[in-house]
């Protein structure tokens, strides 16, 4: 994978963690407007993830790598989209657009960092649906447990 610098949010964490990674997936957008996107059709999404927090675990990681790919990788790699009950045809606001995967992502990942003891938090989620075409989500202030 070539190294790739993203666009960075400001915060006053001691640590902030980055975790580049990849799934393949097909998907449709419910909509006639659309275009050719509502015709099933697949990606390899590109994602870059970046988490802070002040502290660590246990084991000395503000979140374990291999925990992050579980959550994106491990749920929507070599699947439909459209099949989880993450996303759904009825709400724009829950097509799986490159919008609202980063924004579903996100959620996931916050879901999980919210059970740590560490308490980090995802500041930003990148998504890449294409070489030319990216999406970035960063939750605000409010959105945080």
């Amino acid at each position: 994978m070539i190294q790739q610098f993203y666009p960075q949010v400001q915060h006053d964490y001691h640590y902030e963690l980055n975790k580049d990674m990849q799934f393949a997936a097909a998907h449709f957008i419910p909509h006639s407007d659309a275009g050719k996107c509502q015709q099933v059709h697949g990606h390899t999404y590109f994602v870059n993830v970046t988490i802070v927090g002040d502290e660590l675990d246990k084991t000395g990681f503000l979140v374990n790598f291999q925990t992050l790919k579980k959550i994106v990788h491990g749920r929507f790699d070599h699947s439909l989209l459209n099949d989880h009950d993450d996303f759904n045809e009825d709400d724009p606001n829950h097509f799986p657009t490159t919008e609202v995967v980063a924004r579903k992502l996100w959620e996931r990942i916050q879901q999980h960092l919210d059970k740590m003891e560490n308490q980090p938090k995802c500041l930003q989620i990148l998504v890449r649906e294409t070489p030319t075409s990216y999406c970035i989500y960063r939750p605000k202030k409010g959105d945080f447990k």
